[in-house]
């Protein structure tokens, strides 16, 4: 598989915009067409996971329903409709000897993607890797394995359809855990690898790859509400970021609130989350204004929850927020809620994380709000894709030289 890949991606690197649409409106195309089988694969998986005891969260995320498929044909439609970064040239410009110097954007090659559960991640993932240019060799988890391997033979089907290698884009056909570490340990064929799922499967990766990995590992995000915050902005904020969702890793963990502001606006709060079913866990002083609250523990600053259960601190000012986003955050994504502008652009300065945000709810962390369409995952580090890594996380940019006869002197 990954010699196919190696061999697929020299193809899609010089692949035409127009070829690599035709090919995602195809896929689109036999997804719609193939609706009842992908539906009777995915009953084969949702069964099975019943009959092993997956829990009703990792059975949400399995199930594949005419919602999610008119998403994925709908996601395979917009990634077709955004521009192709395959190509641009970037500050081009003449050097004193006459030559022309710039940067050129190009695919990455080979994309390796692991990941557990949710098969529409296939379809992100193969509709990403396409428009950019690049080979994927894609390993879904072992409970999706028919929904994944139905998904694939509409993908080949409109590869194949639009004159583009069929192997640009492979399913893993095993459920062997074995597949993984082969996949991770093949830098002679995989240019990157992306894991997609929980915890033990990234720092699995993280640990065994040998080959560079875009990653984010926890997702504690923060809000920090200031001194000079609007109520009412900082309630809505707040409420939204945490209980629009619960299991996404853009959801706040912990909030922080300046002592100036917290006996009036954390009264209001606690009932609103209460009223939601949110457990809170708060410091001393959240406990005074807060007394039914439970107490927090140290490692609440550090837990990534993914769940109705949230923690409260209780700062003395910007300063103490930015020290502890500093000490306990995973680099994820905070948000200031502030009428301050000089606050607010120091917080965006000072606070190192791949999405800082100002009066806005973090759940905004996400490729589609940031107008990349479907995201291959969210990256931490600080290589090239930091953030929602859309489009342009899966190229890099190398060196272009235009000359006319120069020699160098």
């Amino acid at each position: 598989m990954g010699q196919a890949a190696r061999a697929a991606a020299r193809l899609m690197a010089r692949a035409s915009t127009a070829a690599k649409n035709r090919a995602l409106r195809a896929i689109a195309t036999q997804i719609e067409a193939q609706r009842a089988q992908l539906t009777e694969a995915n009953i084969r998986d949702m069964q099975a996971g019943l009959a092993q005891g997956l829990d009703a969260a990792l059975l949400d995320r399995l199930e594949l329903d005419n919602p999610r498929i008119d998403a994925m044909i709908a996601g395979l439609l917009q990634v077709a409709d955004l521009p192709d970064p395959v190509g641009e040239i970037e500050n081009l410009h003449y050097r004193p000897s006459g030559i022309q110097v710039g940067r050129m954007r190009v695919p990455l090659g080979v994309v390796g993607i692991i990941y557990e559960s949710r098969p529409n991640v296939t379809i992100d993932a193969a509709s990403l890797c396409l428009k950019s240019g690049n080979a994927t060799i894609l390993r879904g988890g072992s409970e999706a394995l028919h929904s994944n391997q139905a998904i694939a033979a509409c993908i080949v089907a409109g590869l194949r359809a639009s004159d583009l290698p069929e192997t640009a884009v492979q399913v893993v056909g095993t459920s062997d855990r074995a597949a993984v570490g082969a996949l991770i340990t093949m830098p002679e064929y995989l240019d990157v690898i992306v894991p997609r799922g929980g915890t033990g499967l990234i720092e699995r990766v993280s640990r065994e790859a040998s080959v560079p990995v875009i990653k984010h590992l926890h997702g504690v995000c923060h809000v920090y509400i200031d001194d000079r915050a609007d109520p009412k902005k900082a309630f809505d904020i707040a409420l939204n970021a945490k209980t629009r969702r619960y299991g996404v890793c853009n959801a706040m963990e912990t909030l922080l609130v300046a002592e100036g502001i917290a006996a009036e606006i954390l009264p209001d709060l606690a009932a609103a989350f209460e009223s939601r079913g949110v457990e809170l866990r708060g410091c001393e002083r959240t406990r005074e204004i807060l007394p039914r609250c439970l107490a927090a523990m140290e490692a609440d600053w550090t837990e990534e929850y993914l769940a109705p259960i949230l923690s409260i601190r209780v700062v003395a000012d910007m300063e103490a927020a930015m020290a502890h986003i500093a000490r306990y955050g995973s680099g994820h994504t905070d948000a200031i809620v502030t009428e301050d502008y000089s606050r607010s652009r120091r917080f965006l300065t000072e606070v190192d994380s791949s999405s800082v945000m100002v009066n806005a709810s973090t759940g905004f962390a996400d490729g589609y709000e940031y107008g990349l369409g479907a995201e291959i995952g969210i990256s931490t580090d600080k290589i090239h894709a930091r953030g929602p890594v859309g489009l342009e996380g899966l190229t890099s940019r190398k060196w272009i030289v235009l000359g006319n006869g120069h020699i160098r002197q």
